[in-house]
């Protein structure tokens, strides 16, 4: 018998989640909007066992379902390692600034910020309640700066087809002094590179400011590591996709996340998104 289809999609409230389920709707699927994950197992058994077999469902399930929402972890698990049920989750997110401006734009209230206004703090907060679900996402897609129609074509390109168009690789930059992110699958080390922190006109700007990345990439140490690391990424992005694996994390780190590890994560992407990979990028520290 041919395997139920189950998309959980799920995510930071005010980036796109309602366009997402939009396109599995207009594709057959059975859809869900805010149920409580407990009973998204209840839901399947009863269509399952029923005489009208349903073969795909789309859920949406985040932050509104206040304690509801707790279960959702262990009910990801459990739906994952059933053999009669595909179960793929879909992650949305958007820049801190972009959610902010959509949510003041819209007046609508932020489902944790009580009624009160959607600040930056909200959104962080609801990131790190979302952070172990984000890791455990199959596909991630970043709305900040794309359309609807734009949404919906990259979702099509990841249900609908394989191989490398559909596998993501989440890249984040961090700072040392802050902690390694637990999600990350390889965490590479970028403190050998000559520190832009103690050039007093560098000190106070980013990784993202050209003169910052013009000083990294003079040094010959991070041009090789990144011609290295990309080199080394496309002999095992092969590899990864032939096991089944939808997506890796890849975090670089230097001392405070502000300067190194962001020009090389910046260059990273860039070159993999070149390359015609997925990318989702995330500079935690900066």
């Amino acid at each position: 018998m041919e395997k139920m289809k189950v998309v959980i999609v799920t995510g930071l409230s005010g980036a796109g989640k309602t366009n997402a389920v939009d396109w599995f709707e207009d594709r057959g699927y059975y859809c869900v909007d805010n149920m409580p994950p407990t009973l998204i197992k209840e839901f399947i058994e009863l269509t399952v066992s029923s005489n009208r077999r349903m073969d795909q469902a789309a859920f949406v399930v985040d932050v509104r379902g206040g304690e509801f929402f707790n279960d959702f972890v262990e009910t990801i698990k459990e739906l994952k390692s059933r053999e009669d049920i595909e179960c793929t989750m879909l992650f949305i997110e958007a820049s801190d600034r972009t959610l902010v401006k959509r949510f003041n734009a819209s007046r609508r209230s932020h489902p944790l910020a009580d009624g009160g206004p959607t600040t930056r703090d909200v959104i962080l907060h609801e990131k790190e309640v979302l952070r172990e679900i984000r890791a455990m996402s199959d596909f991630i897609i970043d709305t900040t700066d794309m359309k609807v129609s734009a949404l919906q074509a990259e979702i099509g390109e990841l249900f609908t087809k394989g191989g490398k168009s559909s596998f993501a690789i989440n890249i984040r930059s961090f700072g040392y002094k802050r902690g390694i992110p637990s999600e990350a699958d390889l965490v590479l080390d970028v403190r050998f590179i000559p520190n832009p922190y103690y050039v007093q006109s560098l000190r106070k700007l980013t990784g993202n400011n050209k003169k910052v990345s013009g000083y990294i990439f003079k040094q010959p140490v991070a041009e090789k590591f990144v011609k290295d690391m990309l080199r080394l990424l496309e002999d095992l992005i092969p590899s990864y996709i032939k096991e089944g694996k939808q997506h890796l994390n890849i975090a670089f780190g230097c001392t405070g996340g502000q300067h190194r590890s962001v020009a090389i994560a910046d260059r990273m992407s860039n070159e993999l998104r070149e390359r015609g990979y997925r990318i989702t990028l995330e500079h935690r520290d900066l």
